[in-house]
C-alpha cells in the first residue's frame, strides 16, 4: 500500500468534506427532526458521499469525459444548488424537514455537494492517477476520511440540544448568509476555469 497517498487523500478528503464547518448546515437542514432521524440522514448522506467518492476515483474521468463534462461546470452547478438552499435559509423556508416535502436532505445537498463537492472529486481523480497502484490507499483514504467525518457529524444533536430553537434561528440565519457566499465562491471558481483558462 502506498502511504504517502492513503495519507494525502485522507487530509485532503477531510478537509474538503468540512465536517466541523458542516454540523450548522446538517443542523438548518434537519430542523424539527429527532435525533434518530437526523442520525439516519447522517448515515445515509455519508454513505452516498463514500459511494460517489469511490465512482469518480475509479471512473471519473471516464464519466466526465463521455459526458463531455468539465470540473467548471461540476463548480457552476454545485454553486448553484447551494445558491438555492442558502436562499431558502434566508426567507424561513426550512422550519419544516425537508424529508417529509419529498425531498432528501442526505442525497442533496449534505452528500452532494458538501461532503463530496467538485473539489474532492477532482482531488481523489487526481491521486489516482498520481502513481501506479494507488488503488488501495485511495479506498482506504476515503474511508478512514469520511469515518472521522461521520463521527463528528453525529456530534451534530449535542449541539442541537446545546444552542436551544432561538440560537436556531440565529445559526440559520447566518449560514444562509454564508452558505450563499460560499455557493457564488464555488460557481464563480467554476465560471473561472470555464471561460478564463
Amino acid at each position: 500500500m502506498d502511504i504517502p497517498i492513503l495519507i494525502q487523500t485522507f487530509i485532503a478528503v477531510f478537509v474538503l468534506a468540512d465536517a466541523v464547518g458542516n454540523i450548522p448546515i446538517v443542523l438548518v437542514l434537519t430542523k424539527g427532526m429527532m435525533p434518530d432521524q437526523r442520525n439516519k440522514v447522517i448515515d445515509k448522506a455519508i454513505v452516498i458521499a463514500i459511494v460517489v467518492l469511490l465512482l469518480f476515483a475509479f471512473a471519473g474521468q471516464i464519466i466526465l469525459n463521455y459526458l463531455e463534462i468539465s470540473i467548471g461546470s461540476l463548480r457552476v452547478a454545485g454553486g448553484l444548488l447551494l445558491l438555492l438552499i442558502a436562499l431558502q435559509m434566508l426567507r424561513g423556508e426550512l422550519d419544516q424537514p425537508i424529508i417529509e416535502e419529498g425531498r432528501d436532505v442526505a442525497i442533496t445537498p449534505l452528500a452532494l455537494p458538501l461532503l463530496a463537492g467538485p473539489g474532492t472529486l477532482t482531488t481523489v481523480m487526481l491521486l489516482m492517477s498520481k502513481s501506479q497502484s494507488p488503488h488501495i490507499a485511495v479506498v482506504v483514504g476515503i474511508l478512514g476520511a469520511m469515518f472521522v467525518t461521520w463521527l463528528i457529524l453525529r456530534l451534530a444533536n449535542v449541539i442541537d440540544q446545546w444552542i436551544g430553537a432561538e440560537g436556531g434561528v440565529i445559526v440559520t440565519q447566518l449560514l444562509g448568509f454564508l452558505l450563499a457566499a460560499l455557493a457564488v465562491e464555488i460557481g464563480s471558481t467554476g465560471i473561472k476555469e470555464l471561460f478564463l483558462s
